[in-house]
């Protein structure tokens, strides 16, 4: 009689198969990161992890990008796009962050979509205003239905900024497509660059001759100055313009995380910040290939900061000159190290009024080449954004540059930051 004996031995071995099989389905599931439960009945999210947001890690202090799309050289013609390896290459012009995006509300209002903030579309500029009565006009203005509207802090303030400006062309650093702006009527007396806006905050030392002052940027030529917060002589009182905003009061509000790798991650911007600087000074040229050749922590894609990038870093509570002993340092948290107290650290933006000039921000104070009591004035207080030669040499301008003689450098520091999510 034949007997089937394959058949007969597949049923034999018919529970081994039968385990195996079923190693290898739950083998793939655990592969997955998953297993199904058998239990049919069980509620359809069961045993899902729940999606859980990291403390500190809101994101609430979105950083705009400058608008700069053009690259430029030592001598500030326009120039190709550098290529990785090429002279000048890795500045704000090659790289592209947040992109400014901004609604009418047709109420008067301007809602900026990047960062929370609702600003007020139309200044009033037929009435400037000290420093007190830019609060107390905030405080009381009732525009599209709100009053909760306030004066900027220096960094809401800053968010705005456009850095295609420029004096020359007569191009205000704000989008005129979304905000109203006007020059100074010179019959004012004013100059045509007195287009400074009043922030709330308040400078913690004191500027040029000794005076009280507080943080403006000005619209018309594209920089962060300290500003006489009271009456300086008989009638000699500062009044400029007022733009009031509203909305996320978290926007410019720093949550830092030290990594312990010689990095330090801001979790309100995502982005990763090298621990110390560059521990030397250079010129803006060698800045670039500074931060595009570091490796540090494991990362090679380190790059010089635009300028509102390295303005998001600035302490506004410190200084070198701070009333409050306890807060005299660089304008920078502790968490961070610094090289030199009195320093100023180079941006990767160009200036728009003198495109041969290269943006940097003073974590010391913003000195003059003037004198006052003895010493060098400051005039313009840690936290300042002014801009300086990109090449050359300092010694070839001993009275400074500008109105109030900035110093001027040429050297200065570099810390490099890089997207932490990157």
């Amino acid at each position: 009689m034949f007997r089937n004996t394959k058949k007969r031995n597949f049923f034999k071995a018919l529970p081994a198969l039968i385990a195996i099989l079923f190693l290898l389905v739950l083998t793939a599931h655990c592969a997955k990161g998953t297993f199904d439960n058998v239990n049919t009945e069980q509620p359809e999210d069961q045993g899902k992890p729940e999606e859980t947001e990291e403390p500190g890690n809101s994101m609430n202090y979105q950083v705009v990008d400058t608008g700069q799309e053009s690259c430029y050289d030592n001598r500030g013609r326009t120039i190709n796009p550098p290529q990785q390896g090429d002279r000048f290459y890795g500045q704000d012009g090659q790289y592209e962050g947040l992109q400014m995006s901004y609604t009418d509300n047709g109420d008067g209002t301007v809602s900026d979509l990047n960062t929370g903030l609702m600003w007020q579309k139309t200044p009033d500029f037929d009435n400037l205003k000290t420093w007190e009565e830019a609060g107390t006009y905030a405080e009381n203005l009732e525009l599209a239905g709100f009053d909760d509207w306030r004066l900027p802090t220096i960094k809401e303030l800053y968010s705005i900024a456009a850095f295609y400006g420029g004096m020359r062309e007569q191009i205000p650093y704000i989008d005129t497509a979304y905000f109203d702006f006007q020059y100074p009527d010179p019959a004012s007396g004013l100059r045509d660059m007195d287009a400074q806006y009043i922030s709330s905050t308040r400078y913690v030392g004191t500027c040029m001759y000794g005076d009280q002052a507080a943080f403006g940027f000005n619209f018309a030529d594209g920089r962060i100055k300290g500003y006489p917060a009271q009456r300086i002589g008989p009638g000699g009182e500062f009044a400029r313009y007022v733009r009031c905003v509203r909305g996320n009061t978290d926007y410019g509000k720093n949550d830092f995380v030290d990594n312990g790798d010689g990095t330090i991650t801001d979790r309100a911007t995502g982005l990763m910040w090298k621990k110390i600087d560059s521990g030397h000074t250079m010129n803006w040229e060698d800045a670039l290939e500074y931060s595009e050749n570091l490796v540090h922590a494991g990362y090679e894609d380190w790059r010089l900061p635009n300028a509102k990038e390295l303005q998001s870093i600035v302490d506004y509570t410190r200084a070198p000159d701070a009333a409050d002993p306890s807060y005299r340092s660089a304008a920078i948290d502790p968490i961070f190290d610094i090289t030199v107290e009195e320093s100023w650290h180079w941006t990767s933006t160009s200036h728009g009024d003198n495109l041969a000039f290269g943006i940097y921000i003073c974590f010391g104070r913003g000195l003059s080449a003037w004198q006052w009591q003895g010493d060098a004035m400051n005039a313009h207080g840690a936290g300042a954004q002014r801009s300086d030669p990109k090449s050359g040499d300092p010694n070839d301008w001993p009275n400074g540059n500008g109105p109030q003689g900035d110093e001027i450098r040429i050297y200065n520091y570099v810390r490099c930051v890089r997207s932490a999510g990157s």
